[in-house]
């Protein structure tokens, strides 16, 4: 039997929101890219909305609740050696955080992610749609970071479809549910040494957080120079 009384705070809401709101901001981003039609407002937008939460994680890693900092998952080459020899031991010991070797796959993902929206904003069709601060750059640096752009995304589906099947990988083998936490935000407290849970999310502070970071996106786009493509 199990109660919430069993259960303790590992994963803070803002990390929970930012997580989740990536996998849809990401999906948003790839499916008005398929569908026939003009999508490209929107695909611009599911791009803001990447490189906003992005840029959120990364300071939350640094001034976030406990396990949200990077100090307290980020270890060296040997924890992660360790981690992936230990990959089909199901008793071996788990951590409450993220998993040496899954923080690194984290590092990653957010790098791949802030690279694929910072050259979106600078990008272009080479017919008539530009990404909004295309006016900072030439017509060629443009081209080359479309290109970027492009092999960007082809990389960063196979590091998801990686960090997808390691998550269920835990779940099926090694019968630790690393998924469920990610939406209660709550782990057994069987699993959390004393000390290691949350008090608060603090959310207050991810949201004045974001609400700078938004703030500054939309003066930063807001005047950047008119994009003329090609001349025209």
């Amino acid at each position: 039997m199990s109660s919430s009384d069993d259960k303790v705070l590992v994963w803070d809401w803002p990390v929970r929101v930012m997580h989740w709101g990536l996998v849809l901001a990401v999906f948003g981003a790839w499916l008005t890219r398929e569908l026939d039609g003009d999508w490209f407002a929107w695909h611009v937008r599911f791009g803001y909305t990447v490189i906003v939460i992005v840029i959120v994680r990364l300071v939350w890693g640094v001034i976030g609740t406990r396990h949200a900092r990077f100090v307290h998952f980020i270890r060296g080459p040997k924890a992660v050696v360790r981690d992936l020899r230990d990959l089909w031991k199901r008793d071996a010991g788990g951590s409450v955080g993220h998993t040496p070797a899954g923080a690194w796959m984290i590092m990653v993902l957010l790098g791949m992610l802030l690279a694929q929206g910072l050259t979106g904003l600078f990008s272009n069709d080479q017919v008539y749609q530009t990404g909004p601060l295309f006016g900072y750059v030439t017509g060629e640096m443009s081209d080359r970071l479309t290109t970027l752009h492009k092999q960007i995304f082809e990389v960063l589906w196979v590091a998801i479809l990686i960090h997808v099947l390691a998550a269920f990988f835990y779940l099926l083998v090694k019968r630790r549910n690393l998924i469920l936490p990610m939406f209660s935000g709550k782990k057994s407290r069987n699993d959390v040494p004393p000390g290691e849970e949350i008090q608060t999310s603090r959310g207050m502070v991810a949201i004045v957080i974001a609400a700078l970071v938004i703030a500054a996106l939309v003066v930063l786009v807001q005047t950047a120079p008119e994009a003329f493509l090609f001349g025209f």
